[in-house]
């Protein structure tokens, strides 16, 4: 039976760097579901699909084609085979995927593909609602959380480093209006599960983060 490790959290707080590097680690399938949801943002985007019109966003996913690959722990996304790693972290894509993933509709259409993603020996799962919704069944759950203060700060070093001019309060704004979107929608909202270990990466190194990680996944036997 596939052995599935859930990693929830709200934006910046770590989730995505840390569920790659464990996945890598342990030879796991590897599900970023915020990712599918910033693929059909770049979908939308590109055949002009309005963020309102609904039927055409469910189009879109039953009929876009998407695949994952890690290259030296690095994650690519590849849209209708075109690469589109760049193109879907940017802020616009972020913030676009965040009011998709507003719709009712739009989760329960994604929601058989993210489950597709459960085989082989293992997988780790990165999301919002991975160990609630998609994978209630996990053998492990965490999740991560930070200040607001700190994500917004990390946001803003990742887009310095990429040339980006923005500005820090701006990306406060943005985190604090995008967890509201999150935890207060009907379906699916951000929360922790009543079983998930609950780690503040606020203070903490991604290597001690890792290590905190790697002592449950012992404790529960997954390797």
């Amino acid at each position: 039976m596939t052995k599935i490790i859930t990693i929830d959290g709200p934006s910046g707080s770590g989730k995505g760097t840390v569920s790659r590097l464990i996945a890598s680690k342990l030879s796991f399938n590897y599900l970023d579901s915020g990712a599918l949801y910033r693929a059909l943002s770049v979908s939308s985007a590109r055949h002009g699909v309005n963020l309102w019109n609904i039927k055409g966003l469910v189009d879109l996913v039953e009929h876009m084609d998407v695949r994952f690959e890690m290259d030296d722990g690095n994650f690519q996304m590849f849209l209708d085979e075109i690469n589109v790693s760049d193109e879907m972290r940017t802020e616009d894509a972020g913030v676009r995927a965040s009011k998709i993933a507003f719709y009712p509709e739009i989760r329960e259409s994604l929601l058989k593909r993210q489950r597709k993603f459960a085989f082989g020996v293992g997988l780790v799962a990165d999301g919002r609602d991975m160990g609630t919704v998609v994978f209630p069944e996990a053998d492990l759950k965490i999740y991560l959380t930070a200040s607001i203060e700190e994500r917004a700060q990390r946001r803003y070093k990742e887009l310095i480093d990429k040339g980006e001019d923005v500005s820090l309060r701006a990306l406060a704004k943005q985190v604090r209006d995008r967890d509201a979107r999150d935890m207060n929608r009907e379906v699916s909202p951000l929360v922790a599960a009543d079983d998930a270990v609950t780690i503040d990466t606020s203070e903490m190194t991604v290597a001690r983060v890792l290590n905190s990680i790697f002592e449950l996944v012992h404790a529960k036997r997954l390797i």
